[in-house]
Parts: C-alpha cells; sequence; structure tokens
C-alpha cells in the first residue's frame, strides 16, 4: 500500500511539474512565434503605406484596390523638382508708389522624372505580394480601404490596411490569442488587428511598437 501511495505522488508531482513547465514555456514559445510573424506582418504593412505615400503624392489620393495600386507602381512616375530662392523686382509696389522695390521669391525647377517603382523597391517585385499576408500556411490578404475625412470643411485622403491577429497566428493556443487579442501596452500591438492608417483619423502609421521599426 505504501508503494502505491508513493507511485501516485510521483505520478502526481510529475503531472503537476509538466503543469508548471508548460505554463512558463508555452507563453516563451507562443511570443517567439508571434514576434517573428508580427515582424514580417509590419514589413508587408510598411510597403503599403509606401506605396499609397507615393500615390498620394502624385494622384492627391489614396488607392483602396491593390490591382490598381499594383499597377500604378508599375507605371507612375515622381516629377524630380529643385527649389531654389531668387529676388526679383515688385512690379506692383513701383506701380503703386513709383519706388523700387525687390521681393524674395521662391523658384521650383523639373529636372525630370523618376520610376516609382525603381525609387521605393529598385530591382525587387516585392510590391506585387504585399496584398498577402506572408505567414506560412495562411492563404488571407490585408483588407484594405480608402476615402477622405472632414477636418475644417476640408476632405483629407486617408487609407487603412489590416489584418486580424488570429489571421496571423492562427495555429496558436487559442487562450494565449484571446489574451493577445486584449493588449493595452506601449510595447505590444493593441487591439484585435494589426493595423495600419484609418479611416477615421488623419494618420499613416501602424499600431505597433517601435521595436518592430527598429528591426
Amino acid at each position: 500500500m505504501k508503494l502505491v501511495i508513493q507511485l501516485v505522488l510521483w505520478i502526481v508531482i510529475i503531472f503537476l511539474g509538466y503543469m508548471v513547465f508548460n505554463a512558463v514555456y508555452e507563453p516563451i514559445q507562443f511570443n517567439k512565434v508571434k514576434e517573428k510573424r508580427y515582424a514580417k506582418v509590419v514589413d508587408r504593412l510598411k510597403d503599403i503605406r509606401a506605396a499609397q505615400l507615393a500615390h498620394q503624392e502624385i494622384t492627391g489620393n489614396f488607392e483602396k484596390d491593390f490591382d490598381k495600386l499594383i499597377r500604378f507602381i508599375d507605371t507612375a512616375e515622381f516629377t524630380l523638382t529643385q527649389r531654389r530662392d531668387s529676388t526679383i523686382m515688385d512690379e506692383e509696389y513701383r506701380k503703386t508708389f513709383g519706388v523700387d522695390k525687390l521681393k524674395d521669391i521662391i523658384i521650383i525647377d523639373t529636372l525630370g522624372t523618376a520610376s516609382v517603382k525603381d525609387s521605393l523597391f529598385k530591382n525587387s517585385t516585392r510590391y506585387k505580394e504585399m496584398m498577402k499576408v506572408p505567414v506560412d500556411g495562411v492563404d488571407a490578404k490585408f483588407s484594405m480601404d480608402a476615402g477622405t475625412v472632414l477636418k475644417n470643411d476640408n476632405k483629407i485622403p486617408v487609407f487603412e490596411a489590416k489584418v486580424a491577429k488570429k489571421v496571423v497566428l492562427h495555429d496558436l493556443d487559442e487562450d494565449l490569442l484571446m489574451a493577445e487579442n486584449q493588449v493595452i501596452s506601449v510595447e505590444g500591438v493593441n487591439g484585435r488587428f494589426i493595423s495600419l492608417g484609418s479611416m477615421t483619423e488623419i494618420k499613416t502609421e501602424g499600431n505597433w511598437p517601435t521595436a518592430y521599426d527598429n528591426n
């Protein structure tokens, strides 16, 4: 009987030890996988941001369709300009007061054009895949929208691209994923999505911490 009790106690001890080990080990592994995947997602969102900012600079608006955004990168060109200061005679002042007066002006010279594709991505074609969530085993795309918000009676262009954390971390522990969706921290990606921009605010930043930008 004593041997049986000892055996049962050892089983209980081993089981409890296993539970304690898992309680520590699983979150550590979860975070390692999470950070690696988040870094890939953030890099792709940065490509989307670069493409959108170029589109906005040239056309005045953001684009909500990935296919059109890719065609824009393939075909659009930046206008290269040079800004210089100069001084000229103020003719209006002379006509009004009969006295010569110089005024400072800014002259913008057009130097030529440069391909958006070459400027942003050089020899890489990764922009053609920027709509895809870069996680093995996941066949999903970022959702993207674009439009305007009204501020001081002006319509300001905005856009948003995002993917749910549950898509990026689809094969990991559900309880840990649930906790990750509730994160509120300056060192974490807050909320249920990894997102860039906003359809309600004027911003082009993402909701990830600076650690991902440094990487």
